[in-house]
């Protein structure tokens, strides 16, 4: 089993992968989170092997994490894109086994 801690700094409409897709273990848990205020709305975008941002779950407002367990988790890479004007820090945690 490995786990992996990521704690970027994004950039104003920067995007990044913050998990590569899964070589030789199986992903079974992935958390990632945007460290800001309670009352405030910096809106930033996960992406699950689009890099266009076609296709998007939105973490804004009171929703500022996103997680997944399981058997069933996404295998491939994970993108995040900074949508606020100002930098951002992600905190994200992945489980292998």
């Amino acid at each position: 089993m490995v786990q992996t801690i990521k704690t970027p700094m994004v950039q104003p409409q920067e995007k990044i992968i913050i998990f590569e897709r899964p070589r030789v273990l199986k992903r079974v848990f992935f958390h990632i989170g945007v460290a800001v205020g309670d009352n405030t709305w910096y809106p930033a975008k996960i992406s699950f092997d689009d890099p266009a941002f076609l296709s998007y779950y939105l973490i804004a407002g009171k929703s500022k994490y996103i997680e997944a367990a399981g058997v069933d988790v996404f295998q491939g890479n994970i993108w995040i894109k900074n949508e606020a004007s100002i930098a951002l820090h992600f905190s994200s945690t992945e489980i292998l086994h």
